[in-house]
This record gives C-alpha cells, sequence and structure tokens, in this order.
C-alpha cells in the first residue's frame, strides 16, 4: 500500500511540476522558430497559452511569467519572434535564423511566426483552449491575426497594443479593422498613460471584452508589467487570473 502511495505521489509531482524544454520548428517562410515550451501538466486538454515578446526582445520576456502560468494550471510556449533582440539573456534566435536566410525582419514580417506559432500549438500541444498573448507590437499582431482568422485561438490577452504600423504603409486604423471582427474573448491592459493608443481599438471590438489600468501607479508598458521587481504587478497579476479563468467554470 505504501508503495502505491509512494508511485502515485511521484507520478503527481511528475505530472504538475513545471518542465522547460526549448524547441525549433519552421515558420511560414521556414524560418526556424525557436520557442521555450514550459509543461506543468501533460494532458493536451490542459489550457496552453502562446507568449510572444515585445520589439527588441525576445522568449526571454516570459521567462519568469511562464512559470507563474504553470502554477496557475496552464502550459505554455514562449516564443522567439524575428523582430526582436537579446532580453534577460536569451538570445532571439528566431531572428538570427531569419538573418542568416536573408530575410526582413520588421513587425509585419512576425506576423507568419506568430500565425505559424498558433497553429504548431494547436497541432501538438493544445487540445484544450487556446490563447494567443502578445507584448506591445505583438499585442497589436494577435489582435489582427486572431480577428482575421478567429479559428486560430480561443482567447486573446492583449499588453499594451496600439497601431504601430504606418511607418510600413499600413493604415492608421489597421488593427482596427480586424479587432471589428474579433469573436473571442479579450483582455486588454497597459501602462496608464497607453490607454489612448488602444482605446479605438478596445471600442471596435464587438466580442466579450475587459481591459485593467492600475489605479495607484503609472504601471508599465508590455508583459513586463507582470515581473515580479515592480511593485504593482499583482493588480496586474489579479486580472491576468481573474480573465483566464473566466470561461473555464
Amino acid at each position: 500500500m505504501k508503495k502505491i502511495i509512494l508511485f502515485l505521489s511521484i507520478f503527481a509531482v511528475f505530472l504538475y511540476a513545471s518542465v522547460k524544454t526549448t524547441i525549433k520548428f519552421k515558420s511560414l517562410d521556414n524560418v526556424v522558430i525557436t520557442a521555450d515550451l514550459y509543461i506543468s501538466n501533460i494532458n493536451k486538454k490542459t489550457p496552453f497559452i502562446v507568449l510572444f515578446h515585445q520589439a527588441g526582445w525576445s522568449r526571454g520576456e516570459y521567462s519568469g511569467i511562464a512559470l507563474k502560468l504553470n502554477a496557475l494550471g496552464y502550459n505554455c510556449m514562449a516564443v522567439d519572434l524575428r523582430s526582436g533582440g537579446e532580453i534577460r539573456g536569451v538570445e532571439n534566435l528566431t531572428k538570427k535564423d531569419a538573418v542568416k536566410k536573408g530575410k526582413s525582419t520588421t513587425y509585419i514580417d512576425a506576423m507568419q511566426d506568430i500565425k505559424a506559432s498558433l497553429l504548431y500549438a494547436r497541432e501538438h500541444f493544445a487540445k484544450g483552449k487556446l490563447i494567443a498573448w502578445g507584448s506591445s507590437y505583438s499585442a497589436a499582431l494577435v489582435i489582427k491575426i486572431v480577428g482575421d482568422d478567429n479559428k486560430l485561438a480561443d482567447k486573446v490577452i492583449s499588453f499594451s497594443p496600439g497601431e504601430y504600423f504606418t511607418k510600413y504603409n499600413k493604415a492608421p486604423d489597421w488593427i482596427k479593422q480586424s479587432a471589428k471582427k474579433l469573436r473571442v474573448p479579450i483582455f486588454i491592459t497597459s501602462a496608464k498613460n497607453e490607454k489612448k493608443y488602444w482605446q479605438p481599438i478596445y471600442n471596435a471590438i464587438n466580442s466579450n471584452k475587459s481591459f485593467y489600468l492600475p489605479i495607484k501607479t503609472n504601471g508599465h508598458h508590455g508583459s513586463r508589467s507582470l515581473w515580479s521587481r515592480y511593485g504593482d504587478n499583482t493588480g496586474y497579476w489579479r486580472a491576468v487570473k481573474g480573465f483566464l479563468r473566466s470561461d473555464y467554470k
């Protein structure tokens, strides 16, 4: 009987302990995407979050965030997009491969990496709910990509989105136009002074939507709002957790 209890205890630890693995797969143009896979539950029906970083950064943006999401019961994949760089000592290897292959690495070019990552996650890891999570420019792109094809994700989390793409000859309301077509729940948050950048996008959304802004602090740009170094991260976490749990009851 004691052996059975010991076995079950070991199995439970294996089932729920966070395990990080670096994986590689192809983008839509064959650039090699590098991602960190954080699995805390081997059941593929566990809700799965695909995490995309902000401009100039890498999957390292989520090295701490992903572990906390694991503890909340979500499996995750933090992706290097080709438009980025190094953060927290983590080199952006997708950009490195794109440059090696002579590919452009603008925000717009990263769209194919986002779509490929969502498709890959759906095929290999997410048999339950799939959540697309973006930070800064990628926060806007996940709204556009899922708005244009709602089958790609079941929820969207967007940290500091905006119409960042006019320098690439996109219309000033390029993201807003896709936001109108969004049919999945979405949560938006940002620094307090950034609301003006995403308010028109938010107003255009007709699906279940919610947002959070800090009251006593100015807050922060992008997903770094959740980093433990910031004293106001608890408010952001409380809002994110509430949104994640909202339709999994």
